[in-house]
């Protein structure tokens, strides 16, 4: 028996012992990134300026566009932060931890668009700068699934689950997040910090925690 086959052998022995319901999802990380308003997206880029789609995301709708801005703390900053269109009604942008402690911004851990008393940050493209009070945020881990999903998972929207991710390094993440909408695809959400941490590499797959 080789290295790979043991490998595939304990895995599946961790998990029946772990109790996993055998409904698996996709898991994905997500690296740093902005989503700006539209006010935001005009002054930085130009009043009649549309934005590029480069890589349709996995949730319906959802882009990578070619654009990027610089984000600046008060200890640095990143260069090169990639837009996700389309835009939105106020202007978020999504760190790590680690990122967080890097440029010298407070880690605040929030559900998407919930931003109220996050720190805020300076948003460059070229020699146009806009400071914003609020709204980088350290993405709270969750899964999007339809409601046909939650009914088969037997989760409801806003629920907060446990979640065993089959990593290299599987782990356990508590404090997940159920997020429900017909529109969503099933996949849970990480950042970089939480994929190091579990050993992700595409294909990773997670299931509902159940003891």
């Amino acid at each position: 028996m080789d290295k790979i086959e043991l490998e595939k052998i304990v895995r599946e022995k961790i998990k029946e012992m772990l109790g996993d319901s055998g409904d698996e999802f996709m898991v994905e990380a997500s690296g740093r990134h902005i989503h700006l308003s539209e006010e935001h997206m005009k002054y930085l880029f130009g009043e009649d300026y549309k934005l590029t789609l480069v890589k349709d995301l996995s949730q319906p709708g959802q882009y990578a566009c070619k654009e990027r801005v610089r984000v600046i703390g008060s200890k640095g900053e990143f260069s090169g932060v990639v837009i996700l269109g389309p835009c939105r009604n106020e202007t978020q942008i999504e760190l790590s931890l680690t990122d967080c402690t890097a440029i010298g911004v407070k880690g605040v851990i929030r559900e998407s668009g919930k931003t109220e008393g996050t720190p805020g940050i300076l948003i460059g493209v070229g020699d146009k700068f806009i400071k914003i009070d609020k709204g980088v945020i350290v993405a709270q881990r969750h899964v999007h699934m339809t409601p046909e999903d939650a009914g088969r998972l037997g989760v409801k929207d806003g629920e907060i689950v446990k979640v065993r991710v089959n990593g290299r390094r599987p782990l356990i993440f508590d404090d997940v997040l159920i997020r429900v909408k017909d529109s969503y695809k099933l996949s849970m959400h990480i950042d970089y910090d939480e994929a190091n941490a579990c050993g992700f590499e595409s294909g990773t797959t997670g299931s509902i925690y159940r003891k």
